[in-house]
């Protein structure tokens, strides 16, 4: 019977170290991160901020981490709580996480955040140049190559911002703008957010049948050999030959 209630004690431990571990967990501290750095140091009257927007796309749903609404301009931002080396270029498919010895592949940020600018624009009736897409990276992560500025630490967010000076939405644009995000994001409700959840596990389940290049992460495209012994024969090689020439059967 002891040894019952000391293995109960134990389950609501094992619980919440299940949470704390967890990507929703680890997503839900890195955006509380961001937040707390955009009220703190930016000044409320010039920055509008929105959290968690979900838009609806000609194919299901987009969920926009922030979006921060300024006469500067309408910042789209995605954030990332992860750890470790992240090896990635701005035109690479797919970026490299690692830690130790263990490697990991995940979807280049810039180009996740570029389908959440064109959605935007897209919902706003503006032109994209008016939209700035920013990355942030919080955590225990080190950039192991060189990346644009606009991928960037916690720090580095608020510096990136302050830096757009040019003065390109009038004070009633900007109004007109918030509420107009505010009528077209869907309902921050649990279907809302289960329907999109959904969704993006459709997407990976797609992408991870695709083929990718295991040295630069993009596109693996079928072609024929055209010389030698093996003449006709078929493989997959990288998308972008000549200048990567990885290839896989």
């Amino acid at each position: 019977m002891n040894v019952i209630s000391t293995f109960w004690y134990f389950i609501p431990l094992l619980i919440f170290a299940g949470i704390f571990k967890s990507p929703w967990f680890k997503g839900v501290i890195g955006e509380a991160i961001v937040n707390l750095a955009i009220r703190i140091k930016l000044d409320k009257s010039s920055y509008h901020l929105l959290k968690n927007v979900t838009l609806p796309t000609e194919n299901g749903t987009t969920q926009i981490d922030h979006i921060l609404v300024s006469e500067r301009g309408i910042f789209v931002i995605e954030t990332k709580n992860m750890k470790g080396w992240i090896f990635g270029t701005e035109k690479q498919k797919q970026w490299t996480q690692k830690i130790f010895k263990h490697t990991n592949k995940f979807q280049n940020p810039l180009h996740q955040n570029y389908k959440h600018v064109k959605t935007l624009a897209a919902c706003l009736g503006i032109s994209d140049s008016h939209i700035f897409s920013v990355i942030v990276f919080v955590g225990d992560s080190e950039f192991k190559t060189e990346i644009p500025k606009n991928v960037t630490n916690a720090r580095g967010l608020i510096r990136y911002i302050k830096s757009i000076n040019e003065l390109i939405i009038s004070p009633t644009e900007k109004e007109e703008l918030i509420q107009r995000i505010e009528s077209g994001r869907l309902k921050r409700t649990l279907k809302t957010n289960r329907d999109h959840v959904q969704h993006v596990k459709q997407i990976v389940a797609n992408k991870e049948s695709e083929k990718s290049c295991p040295k630069c992460g993009n596109a693996m495209v079928q072609r024929a050999s055209k010389k030698g012994g093996k003449a006709g024969n078929e493989f997959w090689g990288c998308s972008q030959l000549p200048k990567c020439r990885a290839i896989c059967t």
